[in-house]
């Protein structure tokens, strides 16, 4: 797979007249090369003339006849939706609904249990639905996607309207009511909206109270920070794709949280003479409060720009 910058700058470069068919994979931690196999062979045989761009997501594939990137801001990936001619998909609700609001046809295929693409196939039901209602064309056999690409040529799917919210409504329903979330995914969802920072805070806490009385406060506090820092390396690498891209704010926020918890803790101790672990609590809410705001209004506006 093409790394993201290579691919994306020449995404860049491609005018708005130049007819793009737009695939997406979505963010579900499992492969779908099954798809992408099904549209490189119609490249292939000259059924697919035109530019095609991929966000694969964790599908490891690679192709000579498709730009393949993996994850990149939603942002810019709504952006190539709005340049594409043709939207491919899977079935996720999110990605059919860029589309669909963008006012693009849209071939969605499911994601299946038995070839290991999914946890079940909810996707089945939501594709189904959507075609029924005549807003997209559904994909069910991948060697059929000749026939297809044909019938897209003269499709004219149903407009996406306000009235429509109670439909999209009634499938998000039915997808939280049966759960229909990897336990990845939930994870991932946690750390990028940063519930991460406050388990790692409770950590923090946690271990300071361990050793409190043990050892000097402060190296107390440098070890409780050096064990969370960790993890949030690690789940940072792992889990919070975004955060991939923005080492640098890491490692602003990472010593900031050092500098306030070191500083403030002096604060506590030698001023105002207060309870140390008291201290600590009111320290670590402190730095919840202070890091939340600096990548609220100063990281995420300069992402913005």
């Amino acid at each position: 797979m093409e790394g993201n910058e290579k691919a994306l700058q020449r995404c860049d470069r491609w005018g708005m007249d130049l007819l793009m068919i737009l695939v997406t994979l979505g963010t579900q931690d499992k492969d779908f090369s099954r798809l992408l196999k099904a549209i490189d062979r119609e490249i292939k045989k000259g059924n697919i003339k035109e530019k095609v761009i991929v966000q694969a997501g964790y599908t490891k594939y690679h192709s000579d006849n498709m730009e393949i990137f993996d994850l990149i801001e939603p942002e810019k990936l709504h952006n190539l939706v709005k340049k594409c001619n043709l939207l491919i998909t899977h079935g996720g609700v999110g990605s059919i609904l860029d589309g669909l609001k963008s006012g693009k046809k849209v071939i969605a295929a499911s994601r299946l249990k038995k070839y290991r693409e999914h946890t079940n196939d909810h996707q089945k039901q939501i594709v189904k639905k959507f075609a029924d209602e005549g807003y997209l064309l559904e994909l069910r056999d991948m060697q059929k996607l000749d026939k297809m690409l044909e019938r897209a040529e003269n499709f004219k799917p149903k407009k996406f309207q306000s009235n429509t919210n109670q439909f999209i409504k009634g499938i998000d329903d039915y997808i939280k009511e049966d759960n229909h979330t990897s336990w990845f995914n939930r994870f991932r969802f946690l750390c990028s909206n940063g519930y991460i920072g406050f388990i790692l805070n409770i950590i923090n806490l946690f271990l300071f109270c361990i050793l409190f009385g043990k050892i000097n406060v402060y190296y107390n506090i440098l070890i409780s920070y050096f064990v969370t820092f960790l993890l949030s390396l690690l789940f940072n690498v792992l889990i919070d794709v975004e955060y991939k891209h923005n080492w640098k704010h890491f490692w602003i926020i990472r010593g900031m949280i050092l500098i306030l918890d070191l500083d403030l803790m002096y604060l506590f101790k030698n001023i105002i003479q207060y309870h140390l672990i008291y201290s600590k609590f009111i320290i670590n809410f402190i730095i919840i409060i202070l890091s939340y705001i600096v990548i609220k209004f100063c990281f995420q506006n300069k992402n913005k720009k």
